[in-house]
């Protein structure tokens, strides 16, 4: 009467344990995490009678606006294996397009969505494009980086001026380090780009 309950446990507790077995054996695949984007300035220059410019929280597609790198090869995309973001994209753009600014910025000064002032132009930027484009499976990859970039006149908010940016940065090699250093120049180039644009429209 006592022996079977006790052989079904004991079945139960050899299955539990070779279950868990499993689990430490199949550990997932280690991920890289990465940035991109200038570091914050060490010490920027100081405005005189700097236009005052708010910035918009800055849009990102979906796919790419988290901590994943999306890869593209003709009309197929899937996200590149092993290597993520150590924030989301949407965030590290912000930070660093911030940062451009105040290392950069002649004429502006550009005050970010967390300060309670408000600017005579706000700047609305769209990220269209961040993905790696493969010409062919294997190849190494070009970094495109699209944005349309718009300055609001306030408070009727009007376009005072409007341009698409677009980069296209080759990586050096079909490896996660020169893909994720291809992002990160292309970047660059794209906030000094938008930089230049704003503080020559801005006044």
């Amino acid at each position: 009467m006592i022996r079977l309950p006790l052989l079904r446990l004991a079945v139960a507790a050899a299955g539990a344990l070779a279950v868990s077995a499993c689990a430490l054996l199949s550990t997932p695949e280690p991920v890289q995490t990465y940035r991109f984007g200038s570091p914050p300035a060490a010490g920027a220059a100081a405005l005189v009678s700097p236009r005052q410019v708010s910035l918009r929280r800055v849009e990102f597609p979906e796919a790419v606006r988290g901590d994943r790198l999306l890869g593209a090869t003709g009309t197929e995309t899937a996200y590149i294996k092993g290597a993520r973001w150590v924030s989301p994209a949407a965030d590290l753009y912000m930070e660093s397009l911030e940062n451009a600014f105040a290392a950069q910025a002649t004429r502006v000064r550009l005050i970010g969505p967390r300060e309670l002032t408000r600017g005579e132009r706000t700047l609305d930027v769209d990220v269209r494009s961040f993905e790696a484009r493969y010409g062919a499976p294997g190849m190494a990859p070009t970094i495109s980086v699209t944005a349309r970039v718009r300055l609001l006149a306030m408070p009727d908010r009007t376009v005072a001026a409007e341009r698409l940016f677009t980069v296209e940065q080759p990586a050096s090699a079909n490896r996660i380090s020169a893909i994720v250093e291809a992002f990160d120049l292309a970047t660059r180039d794209l906030n000094t780009q938008i930089v230049a644009w704003t503080d020559s429209n801005a006044g």
